[in-house]
């Protein structure tokens, strides 16, 4: 397959109208569009189409009891494939169109095969104007996950998408990098009202609770159970994670060194906060250091992440290490999507006992 690649300013959507039109037409038509969302860049297709819905899971090599994300053009679009409630509408209000995610039940509009065989659907509603306007033009919802091989750093830039991408689906949109770098937080809506948060993002825990009462699921922090089944997306398989071994430390900059440099003989990689990039280098030289950001500066952690760790990949390291995350604010989101990176493989340094 060609895959046609298109370049759109997310500042000037206008000037690339018919562009975008082209690409709802690819998707009203069953093809599927990677495009930018403030999040993490998407793999689109129609939403109500189960066709689509299968060449979407082929085309990341995702298992397809992984639920999908339908993308609407408005909060009250939710209505034709899903039930929605007060708190949906309170959530709406607040936080829409913007990085969060709705898992309410689902409508017989939306296809089982959409749904990852759930009777429940996703829904979010974007903020990226390229997303919007692709979505407005395609008039119906566009199932989008991320745009990436099943399991691998989520793309954050459309170079990601074209190195996973590339021959596999009909169009890239670039649309330059992500804003966030992290994907979208994820509730569920209980019959009480409460939510129960599936996958931490942007959105804390505690901005949440301003609109209801707010649980977090045990996958968020811990694997997910041997057969039980997975809600949302990120919650199930591996994901995140790059082709070399990530071990988590825990513990402060000495210990970290300490421990690494015992592995003088081993192409190994240091993800590290800039506070500390000086101090790394020169006392682990045989490393090689990537910078995640300020260590007080969790949302700059989030932007880099995944780009950090798809460089990473195309050095063939035996292993590379990062900081455990604090679990506070969005560094919720970042410990969740660290955590499941490195398969849970955290070593705690503070205790000299392996987590």
């Amino acid at each position: 397959m060609i895959t046609k690649i298109i370049k759109v300013d997310p500042d000037n959507v206008i000037k690339s109208e018919n562009d975008i039109k082209n690409a709802a037409e690819i998707i009203k038509n069953g093809g599927l569009v990677a495009f930018p969302t403030e999040t993490v860049y998407g793999l689109g297709g129609d939403g109500t189409n189960p066709d689509a819905a299968r060449r979407i899971y082929s085309a990341k090599g995702r298992p397809s009891d992984n639920p999908l994300i339908i993308h609407i053009a408005s909060p009250a679009d939710a209505e034709r494939y899903t039930y929605t409630n007060e708190t949906y509408y309170k959530l709406a209000d607040r936080f829409m169109p913007g990085p969060l995610t709705v898992v309410l039940m689902a409508r017989e509009s939306v296809p089982i095969e959409t749904r990852g065989g759930l009777s429940t659907v996703a829904v979010r509603c974007p903020s990226n104007p390229v997303a919007h306007r692709l979505i407005e033009l395609t008039q119906r919802p566009i199932a989008a996950p991320s745009a990436n091989l099943s399991g691998s750093p989520s793309p954050t830039d459309a170079s990601h998408v074209i190195a996973d991408m590339q021959g596999r689906i009909d169009m890239i949109i670039d649309g330059g990098m992500c804003d966030i770098g992290l994907e979208s937080t994820i509730v569920k809506l209980e019959d009480d009202g409460s939510m129960m948060l599936l996958r931490p993002g942007k959105i804390t825990v505690d901005e949440l609770a301003c609109i209801a009462p707010v649980g977090i699921a045990d996958a968020v922090v811990d694997k997910l159970p041997e057969g039980q089944v997975a809600l949302s997306p990120g919650m199930k398989y591996r994901h995140y994670a790059p082709k070399a071994p990530l071990v988590l430390l825990d513990g402060d900059i000495d210990e970290v060194i300490k421990h690494i440099s015992e592995e003088n003989n081993k192409k190994i990689a240091i993800l590290c906060y800039s506070d500390h990039k000086e101090e790394v280098a020169r006392r682990l030289p045989h490393a090689d250091v990537y910078v995640l950001g300020a260590r007080n500066n969790i949302n700059e952690q989030a932007h880099h992440l995944f780009s950090i760790l798809r460089d990473a990949d195309k050095h063939s390291y035996s292993k590379i290490y990062a900081p455990l995350p604090s679990m506070e604010g969005v560094g919720l989101a970042l410990y969740n999507r660290m955590i499941r990176a490195a398969a849970h493989t955290v070593i705690n340094l503070r205790q000299g006992k392996n987590g």
